[in-house]
């Protein structure tokens, strides 16, 4: 089975934006919070979590218990995402005698819990957990707490109660964000280490400063730590916290508060706070425009694969792109599924498997049961009825659902058909194939084409760029419409891989801050802009932000 990445990244983008509706409709509330902890909810709502919208009171349903229930937009948004409630009614947050309150309430069916004061949620989850042993269910209790939370003794008296009674039903998350209402939680009461200025990276990123594992570990549990915002860590997380015997467990998740909009990322003001109305198309566009960096592992060496996915692994790529040739659709032969089955045990990272092969339809099931979370054919070697027989087995086993086209090729008419249920659409960039080649520049106008021909279909998945994508052209590709590229020589062709994706990640992060302005320039004019870019207001974006517009013409 594989990790439904694309459907879990395509039902959190949802839930994003239902949040910044809710909080903009109420002129209140706290979109931080309910960032930090979005992929946490797509991977429970959307991978692991029994339950029925249409039956709220199921008795064999799992729980999901909000114990941060200030971050109420988070868990509304997944619910009406996952079939609770009408999307549209997420504009009445806040109101008198909506079901949807500023902390979740019982009075909306499917909440478990009602959360006001902090730091009783896992002290009423352990009761939850306990009943359900006691009645011989096997149901499963989730809690979400937050690092602020933290604070509270009942947290800590809770803890030590689960694992006295070694509560193995429960799986607890703690979204570690740094932030609590006031201020950066290491200036409060750390959890880890004193924060000495205001630079979150030294704490998010220097393993040795992390001591709330260590914690947790000494009351009793089993912990396991992630980076929060990866749903293949969060994932492999929860399915190894389900399967600890004798423990409660607890995933400790490092997030970024008000992670996809970046004025509000590391940003206390954001804790909570409401956008206001006219920025909330500008952030729309720019939840829409997140995008992925996969390094393709046969621009390396071939001799010895395995080395090449643990560079992805510690390069920090979004996914690994895996080449497969048959010598027959291509003149090049490149590995199998055998291959991918032996580097599927060396990463979490979700392969994106791109078939340039025939009769793809024949074959598809050897790359699922290899390991396979992406799959994508050839449009060439397809027609109507194969392809539709290859998306009833990707989606039946969770793995997305691509389609590719050469760059002489357009998408077939047939294709269109599926455009609501296809997760990728992959441009070839340069002859497939062949090794050494340079990006065709017609492709630019070809991907601008086929984004607004997708839209139109409502396609919601992402276009992939493939074939001699650099620091050069990678903007332009982002500005076209892609929003995922596929690099060979140019990443894995290079002796730091971590960095090259950094420079990458860079280049399209300008590109698009100018688009962003751009936008506010459209709805706002110099007024907007300005407004937009004073959002920003931690670390030196703004900087950044007010050199773009100089050299756009807008200041």
């Amino acid at each position: 089975m594989g990790l439904n990445y694309y459907q879990i990244k395509k039902q959190v983008l949802k839930a994003r934006k239902l949040v910044i509706k809710a909080t903009a409709a109420a002129g209140s509330g706290h979109p931080g919070g309910s960032f930090s902890m979005a992929e946490i909810l797509g991977c429970l709502f959307y991978k692991y979590l029994k339950y029925d919208p249409k039956n709220p009171g199921w008795e064999d349903r799992d729980k999901l218990i909000l114990s941060k229930g200030h971050a109420s937009p988070g868990l509304f948004s997944n619910m009406a995402v996952a079939g609770y409630f009408d999307p549209k009614d997420i504009v009445t947050l806040r109101q008198f005698g909506s079901k949807l309150q500023g902390h979740p309430d019982l009075k909306c069916p499917g909440v478990e819990f009602c959360g006001g004061s902090l730091g009783i949620g896992l002290s009423y989850s352990i009761g939850n957990a306990l009943a359900a042993r006691l009645d011989g269910k096997n149901n499963r209790i989730y809690t979400i707490i937050g690092d602020g939370e933290s604070d509270e003794g009942q947290v800590w008296e809770a803890a030590m109660t689960a694992a006295k009674y070694k509560i193995d039903n429960i799986t607890a998350f703690l979204d570690r964000n740094f932030i609590q209402q006031d201020s950066y939680t290491e200036k409060i009461m750390p959890l880890d280490e004193e924060l000495i200025g205001n630079d979150l990276s030294e704490m998010w990123k220097d393993a040795s400063r992390w001591k709330t594992g260590d914690k947790w570990r000494s009351f009793g549990w089993n912990v396991i730590e992630v980076d929060g915002h990866r749903t293949e860590q969060i994932s492999d997380a929860i399915r190894r916290a389900n399967e600890t015997k004798g423990l409660p467990s607890i995933i400790i998740a490092r997030t970024v508060k008000g992670k996809g909009v970046e004025h509000m990322e590391d940003n206390p003001q954001w804790h909570g706070k409401a956008p206001q109305q006219d920025i909330v198309p500008i952030i729309e566009d720019e939840l829409e425009s997140q995008f992925m960096i996969a390094p393709s592992i046969i621009a390396g060496d071939m001799s010895n694969l395995g080395k090449e996915v643990e560079r992805c692994n510690e390069g920090r790529a979004d996914y690994i792109h895996l080449d497969v040739m048959d010598g027959q659709f291509v003149p090049n032969k490149t590995f199998d599924h055998a291959e991918i089955q032996k580097l599927r045990p060396l990463s979490l990272l979700p392969f994106d498997t791109h078939l340039m092969i025939n009769d793809p339809v024949k074959h598809v099931r050897n790359y699922i049961d290899a390991g396979s979370d992406i799959i994508t054919v050839h449009a060439e070697v397809c027609d109507e009825s194969s392809f539709g027989e290859i998306c009833d087995q990707l989606r039946s086993n969770q793995v997305g659902i691509g389609l590719a086209i050469n760059p002489d090729t357009d998408l077939p008419q047939w294709s269109y058909k599926f455009a609501e249920m296809l997760d990728q659409i992959i441009v070839m960039s340069v002859v497939p194939g062949k090794s050494g080649q340079k990006f065709i520049e017609s492709t630019h106008e070809k991907i601008q084409r086929i984004t607004k021909d997708l839209h139109d279909h409502k396609f919601d998945g992402y276009i992939e760029v493939d074939g001699g994508v650099n620091l050069e052209n990678i903007g332009a590709c982002f500005a076209d419409g892609g929003r995922a590229f596929v690099g060979g020589s140019a990443i894995i062709g290079q002796s730091d891989v971590r960095m090259i994706i950094k420079e990458f990640r860079n280049q399209v992060l300008d590109s698009r801050r100018r688009l962003l302005i751009k936008k506010a320039h459209d709805l706002g004019g110099t007024d907007l802009v300005n407004k937009w870019i004073d959002l920003h207001v931690v670390g030196k974006k703004k900087d950044g932000l007010v050199q773009i517009t100089k050299e756009l013409g807008f200041q």
